[in-house]
């Protein structure tokens, strides 16, 4: 493809208001230089002109790595016997909490396994406390519940939810997953947007039997979801997983896909996950360049952040709580950026059209 239709190309993708599959598979195939700086260049311009230059900080605290899924990717797959199982009780979490709040972080991501061993009243006790105490937003991330858990846990104060699709391909999904239900999936995501929680789903590139064109039906998925928040990493199996040495998905092509989402939803909140920093290198700083405008600092208190194991080879496992804002700092001055210290809630309330 020359340039000047790989420049329509992308013109057509960012106009349309349901791009083609075809024309984002055809994007997401290239590998020339000059196509992907202007494929990034793009995607960093639409970022600007939608988000701003703001970088936002969303405070991790991994709660419970208890799960009774069976991920055939994932440490924490119920399958998984060598893992040490552990569950923080409540005081453990508002400390961490009230630590992040102090390095004046407005948003805390409380996160788990799909553990059922996480009592809804316990949780909104801590949901109450939280906002009762400080000035942030609480986002959750526990897996798949009933619409009167979500109901409950809404009510105590939460704003946000994030449950990862992983894959929009219904067989995809059934290959990657046992004993779970695509249907069921998709049913808590409407049921968290009936609640009108601000939510959060994802995908992971380059999972086994994955195509171009599922990636790009992905993205057509977030687009007509009109999702908060896209959390886009690469596929790194765990060692203690039935994907054990299946080969990790492509920095390049997960970079091409956090540019093209970019390009699509405009409005998102997309982060620069750890899962991108957990590769040969830290590639965060390329997720940053190319349309994400968020990063996660992990105040999961030691020693149970190493424990907390989704793929190998986790970004920040070793280095003290709160250590990571100063690597973060770093790297946002880099780019001749800022880090934003609001909430950072939902940009699709107030949306409008602005040119490129």
């Amino acid at each position: 493809m020359n340039m000047s239709d790989f420049k329509e190309l992308l013109a057509r993708i960012y106009e349309d208001k349901t791009p083609k599959t075809a024309d984002l598979a055809k994007a997401l195939a290239i590998s020339g230089k000059e196509e992907l700086h202007d494929l990034f260049a793009f995607a960093d311009r639409v970022r600007r002109n939608f988000c701003g230059d703001g970088i936002l900080l969303r405070g991790i605290v991994e709660f419970s790595n208890f799960c009774t899924k069976q991920c055939f990717y994932c440490g924490l797959n119920k399958a998984n016997l060598k893992i040490k199982r552990y569950r923080m009780d409540k005081d453990e979490i508002l400390d961490s909490v009230k630590f992040l709040a102090e390095k004046n972080i407005k948003t805390v991501v409380l996160q788990s396994g799909d553990d059922p061993g996480v009592d809804i009243s316990w949780l909104k006790d801590i949901i109450r406390k939280i906002k009762s105490e400080f000035d942030i937003a609480v986002t959750l991330s526990i897996g798949e519940r009933s619409f009167e858990d979500y109901q409950a846990l809404r009510e105590a104060g939460a704003d946000r939810y994030l449950l990862k699709i992983e894959t929009s391909n219904e067989s995809l999904y059934d290959a990657i997953h046992e004993n779970m239900s695509f249907k069921r999936r998709l049913r808590c995501l409407d049921y968290l947007r009936k609640l009108k929680f601000q939510v959060g789903s994802g995908n992971i590139i380059g999972l086994p039997s994955q195509t171009l064109e599922m990636i790009a039906q992905d993205i057509i998925f977030f687009k007509e979801r009109e999702l908060d928040m896209i959390g886009i990493g690469p596929f790194i199996p765990h060692n203690d997983s039935r994907f054990s040495g299946q080969k990790k998905g492509e920095v390049v092509l997960t970079l091409k896909a956090i540019a093209l989402t970019r390009i699509v939803t405009k409005y998102a909140h997309i982060p620069a996950t750890t899962a991108l920093g957990s590769l040969d290198k830290d590639y965060r700083l390329e997720g940053l360049e190319c349309g994400a405008n968020v990063l996660m600092p992990n105040f999961t208190p030691q020693p149970l952040r190493k424990l907390y194991e989704i793929y190998p080879g986790k970004r920040c496992v070793d280095e003290p709580v709160g250590e990571c804002n100063f690597c973060m700092a770093n790297m946002v001055n880099s780019l001749n950026r800022f880090i934003d210290y609001s909430r950072g809630d939902s940009l699709l309330t107030d949306k409008e059209e602005k040119n490129v």
